[in-house]
């Protein structure tokens, strides 16, 4: 894939105006290139992890005066020596000096390949590079954290422990193909079956893992739904804390989308405000209504608001069932409730119960609870858990907002749990998960020895796959070729 015996050199740092910028090399020439232009200190008689000030030449012109960093491998990233410049981030000086060092002798890196470098040496597994990639891009604590995690090998131990357990059965089940004649066996199949079933589980907690980490990853898809004058947007400003979005009492204010992101708790939720849902009285309307319902099918998480003193418990049900799509979390929420109580608003006059007339009695705003009397059984109307609202008055946001975490959470999360968060991976578990299922098939078909090992195989060849003990070059250049150039 890559020439991995040369020295190469690259921008550390991001492109732009800014005080300083760090010019990487590494490579077996790292040191003697760097020392050949630089005037202080012989850099080939000082000790690793040093830093030293000086200036880059070019012949007798200065280029610019500079921090070396000076790495000897392995005590580096990539293992290989490492030198790196701190020089003023100026776009000619920067240019300048990378020019020279390729002059010397260095070659441009490709994206990644510093960290390509520390895969191949073994200062990194491919589940570890990865996580690099992933912690440059992390945009909350959380997905901080899970980087961090995995780049510290939280998950890599995991998969190692499984893979040796898988290794030492595969062992003793290709001796036995050595004594096919003899017909022994020396691996007990009932501590296999055990064993199967253990890594079986973990594996599937894994796989499971999946939902809670591409979420903390990526964000979480939550859209703000329901009916005209529902109060949709107020609510978005209210749980932005900011005026975002266009607020009026005319239905159809909103039409097209309005995206904005919400941290709670580390997470980052894309909230999605869409136009309201009803029968379209313009052209641009319904445009917005179809991109409401589209956005609804691609979200994790909707929520669903209605005017709690202006709907019927029937049009509540039709809403709510309309709504709902495989996959997505619904929270059902209850808007304008501080006006339940209130004569004026009791103005539904329809044959059907209304919303406001069941639970008039039932909302207060205290501070311990929602309730002035134990909380109404919802199912008894056909309806969901409902949570009570007012996003003019910001009364209970901060329990939606408690919520809204938790239904994307649901207590996965801890320190010490590990979390799938790319989609490689997901893949190589569930092939691994397949091929636990047929060994265990196997067993119980009392299949014999070579088929067995066939299918244990497979199971360690895509574990191997996730952490890089089996790898191809198709895979590598995937991977690293995603990098920005200098990591």
């Amino acid at each position: 894939m890559t020439d991995n015996t040369d020295t190469i050199v690259a921008l550390a740092t991001p492109n732009g105006v800014g005080a300083i910028a760090v010019i990487r090399l590494s490579g077996p020439d790292a040191i003697n290139i760097a020392n050949s232009v630089f005037k202080g200190k012989d850099l080939s008689k000082l000790a690793s992890h040093t830093i030293h000030f000086g200036s880059i030449t070019d012949d007798d012109l200065i280029l610019d005066e500079v921090l070396v960093s000076l790495f000897v491998g392995p005590r580096s990233y990539t293992r290989e020596n490492v030198v790196e410049i701190s020089c003023h981030a100026s776009g000619y000086i920067i240019e300048s000096i990378i020019k020279l060092f390729i002059k010397k002798g260095a070659r441009s890196a490709k994206p990644g390949e510093f960290t390509l470098r520390a895969f191949l040496n073994g200062q990194l597994d491919l589940s570890q590079a990865e996580a690099v990639a992933d912690l440059i891009a992390s945009n909350s604590k959380a997905s901080q954290q899970v980087a961090l995690q995995q780049l510290r090998g939280g998950f890599s131990t995991q998969l190692q422990a499984l893979r040796e357990q898988l290794v030492n059965f595969a062992s003793l089940i290709e001796l036995e193909l050595d004594f096919a004649e003899e017909d022994v066996e020396f691996a007990n199949r009932d501590q296999l079956k055990q064993l199967i079933h253990e890594i079986t589980k973990i594996v599937g907690r894994l796989i499971n893992s999946f939902e809670l980490g591409n979420a903390i990853k990526n964000g979480v898809n939550t859209v703000i739904a329901g009916r005209p004058n529902a109060g949709k947007s107020t609510l978005l400003n209210a749980l932005l804390n900011e005026e975002r979005a266009i607020v009026s009492h005319i239905p159809g204010t909103t039409r097209d989308t309005i995206e904005e992101v919400l941290n709670i708790q580390g997470i980052n939720f894309r909230l999605i405000d869409t136009a309201g849902i009803r029968e379209a009285t313009d052209a641009i309307e319904q445009i917005g209504v179809q991109r409401t319902m589209e956005k609804i099918s691609q979200s994790a998480l909707l929520v669903y608001v209605f005017d709690a003193a202006e709907i019927t418990i029937e049009e509540l049900n039709n809403d709510i069932a309309s709504l709902q799509k495989p996959g997505v979390t619904m929270l059902v929420v209850a808007n304008k409730a501080d006006l339940l109580n209130k004569s004026e608003s009791q103005q539904v006059e329809k044959s059907e119960r209304s919303f406001a007339d069941l639970f008039a009695n039932a909302y207060s705003f205290g501070e311990r609870s929602l309730f002035t009397s134990p909380s109404p059984d919802f199912r008894t109307f056909g309806l969901p858990d409902i949570i009570f609202i007012s996003a003019k008055e910001k009364h209970h946001i901060d329990e939606l907002k408690h919520k809204i975490y938790s239904s994307a959470v649901k207590d996965q999360l801890s320190d010490d749990e590990t979390l799938v968060t790319n989609i490689r991976h997901l893949e190589a578990l569930q092939k691994t998960e397949e091929a636990l299922v047929r060994v265990l098939g196997g067993i119980d078909g009392s299949i014999t020895s070579d088929f067995l090992s066939m299918d244990i195989k497979q199971a360690l060849h895509y574990l191997g796959e996730i952490t890089g003990v089996v790898t191809t070059d198709d895979l590598l250049e995937n991977i690293f070729s995603k990098f920005c150039i200098g990591k």
